[in-house]
């Protein structure tokens, strides 16, 4: 062997190293012995110790022996000039600066995987007979501690905001984010604030509960309490400066903030509203962040997992809100591409081109039910077009956070709006029911586009779904349970719908029966709309409803305010009949 291949077999001895980069002590024991050992001749000076050897003498020396013996190099590393084997003992044996690898070729897992047993017995024995050299030996106050670090925390990830080191969490209750959402210097604000915050929400939150304890087995009251009347008025006189406005040197700081950091940070918040409405507001940004760091922690969502984060679809580019089953190779990619007439979903913007080039779709498939200026309704059967149906599902899910339904679309009905221009037919938003529903429930899902919300389509969808329960003489009612968005929607319609009926109502008594066979709304629906209304009293072993004039009033006065304007379902325009087996 030559000696340069001698010298390179001597360097590639590298001692155990852990994260901190500092020897183990049985390894630096290991090289003194051996060391030690090849003075005196008792070991070949050819010898090489692999770490593979070194892990496999914990099970076995002989085995150990034996790796010793037969060690080979498997590639001479070149020196340079001539070192003669006198000056072996005076080479600098660096250490490996890379986590040291397992036998298996994986960086070791926890500290127990670092510890190398000694492979010379004679050596071990003697330390184990004498005390005060094993003491000496294993003397390590001068390390430092090696770092533990929690499970779920993977150092490597850094949150995206733009100078934020990713400590602290906009919770307040951890003391690392990888995320945006829980990003105190996104939210424009400090780690130390957000422990303060959640220490104000905790004790907030403790005092709700002892005052739902107290009043668990009181009397259900009809009307509100004292405390909660002066709880109103404060609310009220919190709110009453919140359409005053900004000043203009509030404006040119809110500007200047947004010119300075653009959309890598929330915009300025402070005087925009109340301060009560503003703490509502930071209180759901918590939980949201919250619950978004529990189920990162379970590990149902990960930082950079495959989740869509925006969608292309027609005019619109959509920020998504909840992860959507589409095939792993398109949701890895972050951003999808969606033709908006026939709900095709492709990986670029040159396919989605192709694709509009040749698509011949302009309008859902399906029969056209309802017509009235650009307003339309298309009736589509989940079992005559499934493909487009589960297209649509996926697409619904993106902004829907209870939906289940994705793939077995035959036994429903959709019914897709779509508003139309000389390009062809934009969808609006869509709501499903089943063929046969036991229940009688008139709407299994219901959404609304996001560039379309706050405009009155998602109620005219509701309208339009009790407007179907009354041809087919049926009472119907949304089925459970209700997204966020879905109750508010409902809860509005349902409201509305009462006063107009109280309004026009000029008897002297009311019945529930007659109102739910009028309004097709379950009685169920109308119970719990009148008593959040408290239009609803138990007097005398009766259950009376009260005609509160200054509700209506108030509705009116919305009504004649908004206008005449075509937000609105117009039965005549409707060319329905109830499909066969319903």
């Amino acid at each position: 062997m030559c000696v340069s291949g001698w010298v390179g077999m001597v360097c590639r001895v590298h001692v155990g190293s852990g994260s901190d980069g500092t020897e183990d002590s049985d390894s630096s024991a290991e090289r003194e012995q051996t060391n030690s050992s090849e003075s005196d001749g008792n070991i070949p000076k050819r010898t090489r110790l692999t770490r593979a050897s070194l892990r496999l003498s914990q099970s076995s020396q002989a085995l150990s022996t034996s790796c010793q013996s037969s060690s080979q190099i498997t590639a001479p590393l070149n020196v340079g000039p001539f070192l003669p084997p006198t000056h072996v003992d005076t080479l600098d044996v660096k250490q490996d600066e890379s986590p040291p690898l397992t036998p298996t070729g994986n960086a070791p897992s926890s500290e127990s995987e670092l510890d190398i047993s000694s492979p010379n017995a004679s050596h071990d024995e003697s330390l184990a007979k004498d005390p005060a050299l094993r003491d000496s030996d294993k003397d390590l106050s001068h390390r430092p501690k090696r770092r533990r670090c929690h499970e779920t925390y993977n150092f490597n990830m850094k949150c995206p905001t733009p100078g934020c080191n990713s400590l602290g969490h906009l919770t307040g209750k951890h003391e690392r984010h990888f995320a945006v959402s829980g990003c105190p210097l996104y939210h424009n604000l400090s780690a130390d604030e957000c422990k303060v915050k959640a220490t104000t929400r905790e004790k907030h939150e403790e005092e709700a509960k002892v005052q739902e304890e107290s009043n668990r087995h009181a009397t259900r009251h009809q009307t509100p309490t004292s405390r909660q009347t002066r709880y109103k008025e404060q609310v009220t006189e919190m709110r009453k400066g919140r359409n005053s406005g900004l000043s203009k040197e509030q404006k040119e700081k809110y500007m200047e903030h947004r010119q300075s950091h653009g959309n890598t940070r929330e915009p300025l918040l402070e005087n925009i509203t109340s301060e009560y409405d503003l703490e509502l507001f930071r209180k759901a940004q918590a939980r949201a962040s919250e619950d978004l760091e529990r189920l990162r922690i379970q590990g149902q969502i990960t930082e950079g997992s495959n989740m869509i984060k925006t969608i292309l679809f027609g005019r619109y580019e959509l920020d998504t809100w909840y992860h959507s089953p589409y095939p792993e190779e398109y949701a890895r990619l972050g951003r999808l591409y969606v033709c908006e007439f026939c709900l095709k979903y492709m990986k670029s913007q040159t396919i989605l081109r192709r694709h509009m080039a040749k698509c011949v779709w302009k309008h859902p498939p399906g029969d056209e039910v309802y017509r009235k200026g650009a307003i339309s309704v298309f009736e589509v059967d989940g079992k005559k077009n499934k493909i487009y149906c589960q297209n649509l599902c996926l697409l619904a899910k993106l902004f829907l956070d209870h939906k289940t339904l994705y793939y077995d679309v035959e036994p429903f009905l959709f019914y897709v709006m779509t508003e139309a221009d000389n390009t062809g037919c934009h969808l609006v938003g869509y709501f499903s029911k089943e063929k046969n529903s036991f229940l009688n429930y008139n709407v299994s899902c219901i959404l609304t586009m996001p560039q379309y919300m706050r405009q009155g389509y998602g109620k005219m969808l509701i309208d339009f779904s009790y407007l179907l329960s009354k041809v087919e003489e049926k009472v119907g009612s949304p089925e459970r349970p209700l997204s966020d968005l879905g109750l508010i929607s409902y809860r509005s319609y349902w409201k509305e719908v009462l006063l107009r009926y109280m309004y026009n109502f000029q008897g002297k008594e009311i019945s529930i029966k007659e109102i739910s066979q009028e309004t097709a709304v379950n009685p169920v629906d109308i119970v719990s709309t009148l008593q959040s209304l408290q239009m609803l009293k138990y007097w005398k072993g009766k259950h009376l409803v009260l005609k509160r004039q200054d509700l209506i009033d108030e509705w009116k006065s919305k009504e004649t305010k908004r206008g005449s304007n075509n937000k609105t379902i117009d039965p005549s325009s409707l060319k329905w009949t109830p499909p066969k087996g319903t």
